[in-house]
C-alpha cells in the first residue's frame, strides 16, 4: 500500500499489520486498549484484534515492562508504549538490568524480542515530564538498541523492524512530529542502524534526528537561498551508529553542526560530535559546531519556544565555521 499519512497513522499502521502477520505480537501499556493511548497511536486496535492482543495495564511502568520481559523471555513479542518519555523512568531499572543484558547474559539463549515505545520531546506545549528527551540513557546502555525515525514512514518501517527485531528496542518517537504527514509504502523496509541522507548538499553537514530533522531541513532551505549548498544527514538510529555513512558525508563537505533537542551536555549530540572529530579530522575544515536544548530542566511551554534549537540557530552555528568565501570558491 503507498498512500499519504500521518506519523500517528503509520504507526498505528504498522502495529496494525505486525499484530495480524504474527500472532506472538501483543501490544499493551496505559490507556493504550479503549482511548487507543494518548496520542491516539493504538486507536482501534483492542476493538479489531481483541484485548487478548492490546490491553490497558495499571499505572505502573515498572510492571509494564517487567511483564514484557516475562512475555519476551517465553516466546512472544511484545510491544509496549511508556506514555511520555520521563513516565519511563520507573521502569529503567527493568531495562537496564534485565531487557539490555538478559540475552548477553544467558549467552544469547535467552533473547528479548520487544519493543518500548517511547512518545519523547517538546513541541506540544506540555508541562515538565511531558516533554523530556532521555536518549542519551538509552543509547548509553549497552544491549539496546535506540531509534527516533523523524518521518511517516521510518516511522512505519523502522517500527516493522524494531518488532521483527530478536533484540530489544527502543523506539522513540517525537511527538512534534506525530501529525506530520507524508507518503508511506508499505512495502520499503528498513534496517535498524542506519542513517538517511535526507537532503544532499557539497558545503556543510547537518547530522539530526527526530524532531531536528525537519529543523535541520528548513536550515539548509534558507542557507540555499543565502548562496549555501547544506546536506542533512537523518542519523534516525541513535545505537547502533552508522559511521559510515555520517563519515563519509563529513570527509565529502568538510564542515559540520549537530543538531538535537536534548541538553548538549553529555549527550547524544556530545557523542555524535566526537566521533566525527575523531574520523574525520585531517578532512574538517573548521571545529564540529552543537546546536541543542539548553542544560536546565524542561522550559514551561509559554517558553519552549526559546528552549527549542531552531532554524535561526543552526543558521548561526553554520556561519561560524570560519568561511572564507574566496578561498573556497578558488578551491572549486
Amino acid at each position: 500500500m503507498v498512500g499519504t499519512m500521518t506519523m500517528a497513522a503509520a504507526l498505528n499502521r504498522a502495529l496494525a499489520d505486525a499484530i495480524a502477520e504474527d500472532p506472538s505480537v501483543v501490544v499493551f501499556g496505559e490507556d493504550v486498549g479503549a482511548l487507543g493511548g494518548v496520542f491516539r497511536i493504538t486507536d482501534g486496535l483492542a476493538e479489531r484484534f481483541g484485548e487478548d492482543r492490546c490491553f490497558d495495564t495499571p499505572l505502573a511502568e515498572s510492571g509494564i515492562v517487567g511483564t514484557a520481559v516475562g512475555m519476551a523471555m517465553n516466546g512472544m513479542r511484545p510491544v509496549v508504549e511508556m506514555q511520555f518519555d520521563a513516565f519511563a523512568l520507573p521502569a529503567f531499572e527493568q531495562v537496564v538490568s534485565h531487557v539490555a543484558k538478559m540475552g548477553n547474559r544467558t549467552r544469547g539463549s535467552v533473547r528479548m524480542p520487544m519493543v518500548i515505545r517511547v512518545p519523547f520531546g517538546g513541541g506540544i506545549g506540555g508541562v515538565e515530564h511531558h516533554c523530556d528527551s532521555s536518549e542519551a540513557y538509552y543509547a548509553h546502555t549497552p544491549g539496546l538498541t535506540v531509534v527516533a525515525p523523524s518521518t511517516p514512514q521510518d516511522a512505519y518501517s523502522m517500527l516493522r523492524a524494531a518488532i521483527a527485531s530478536p533484540d530489544p528496542v527502543v523506539f522513540l518517537e517525537p511527538k512534534k512530529l506525530y501529525w506530520s504527514k507524508g507518503e508511506v509504502d508499505t512495502s520499503i523496509t528498513t534496517e535498524l542502524g542506519t542513517a538517511r541522507v535526507a537532503r544532499d548538499g557539497a558545503d556543510v553537514t547537518l547530522l539530526a534526528y527526530a524532531a531536528m530533522v525537519p529543523v535541520a531541513l528548513e536550515a539548509a532551505q534558507i542557507a540555499a537561498s543565502e548562496g549555501r549548498s547544506v546536506q542533512v544527514i537523518d542519523v534516525r538510529s541513535l545505537s547502533p551508529f552508522d559511521d559510515e555513512t555520517v563519515t563519509a558525508a563529513v570527509r565529502a563537505t568538510g564542515r559540520a553542526v549537530v543538531v538535537a533537542e536534548a541538553p548538549g551536555y553529555v549527550s547524544v549530540a556530545s557523542e555524535i560530535q566526537a566521533r566525527v572529530f575523531e574520523r574525520c579530522f585531517e578532512h574538517l575544515e573548521a571545529p564540529v559546531r552543537r546546536v541543542t536544548g539548553f542544560d536546565t530542566p524542561f522550559a514551561p511551554p509559554k517558553l519552549e519556544h526559546w528552549y527549542l534549537p531552531d532554524a535561526d540557530r543552526v543558521l548561526d552555528a553554520i556561519e561560524s565555521l570560519h568561511w572564507d568565501d574566496d578561498s573556497d570558491e578558488a578551491a572549486r
